[in-house]
């Protein structure tokens, strides 16, 4: 398996584990619970949530676009980055890492745009849903921020990938919205079980990507700052 398949399964990865975080998960049950009022029509919420899908994709790949590319077009910044990318990678995933473990906190001013808005797509009808999936992804929290600027971006611009890892980031924040919306288009009494299934598998996900990432984080200061061999 070559670095850049494992780099696109980390960015998918690092999408569901924002996607299952609190704060991101509350915008995604506020997404679900707009999709869901039209159980009585199955299509639509698929429909519903395949839009709101497209909307946080179209989000987090327009950044990326915009962060990446705007990089790597700078023929100085571009060498320098992939020079350096694996020095800079260690501490940012000692960072992240810690981050997840509570160990470290921050907060965000405008976190509340998400709840702010959805009231004001309702005219839109099924297509709010891509509204809303647009502007739930704008609505950065401490957990989504770190996980895309300080994990997602680092990784996209050490393949240069400016398109294809932030859609699959997107496609990943959203898969909790479009597994809800086909189990409410089946049958709305499973709902509840999984919503509290979800909680335990957000935080055993979230103690033990933060474990990987300081790990691994190590390892890469290690080798890359210090210049230790730790396996020969």
């Amino acid at each position: 398996m070559d670095s850049y398949t494992v780099a696109l399964g980390s960015a998918v990865w690092l999408g569901i584990l924002t996607s299952i975080s609190p704060c991101p998960l509350a915008t995604n049950i506020a997404a679900i619970s707009y999709i869901g009022r039209r159980v009585d029509n199955p299509r639509k919420v698929v429909a519903a949530g395949l839009l709101y899908t497209c909307g946080r994709m179209v989000t987090y790949l327009v950044l990326g676009i915009l962060i990446v590319a705007s990089v790597l077009s700078i023929p100085e910044l571009a060498m320098f980055l992939q020079q350096n990318m694996n020095k800079f990678l260690g501490p940012i995933l000692i960072v992240v890492g810690m981050f997840l473990l509570g160990l470290i906190s921050f907060s965000l001013p405008g976190g509340g745009i998400g709840a702010r808005m959805q009231g004001r797509v309702e005219r839109f009808g099924i297509w709010g849903a891509g509204l809303l999936g647009l502007l739930f992804a704008l609505s950065f929290c401490p957990v989504s921020a770190a996980l895309f600027f300080g994990s997602l971006i680092p990784l996209a611009i050490d393949h240069s990938s400016s398109v294809l890892m932030p859609t699959v980031y997107g496609i990943g924040t959203a898969l909790p919205v479009i597994v809800f919306a086909f189990v409410i288009a089946v049958s709305t009494r499973l709902v509840g079980v999984m919503f509290d299934k979800l909680k335990t598998v957000e935080k055993w996900a979230r103690l033990i990507t933060g474990v990987v990432f300081i790990a691994v984080g190590i390892y890469y200061t290690l080798i890359y700052i210090f210049g230790i061999t730790i396996f020969s």
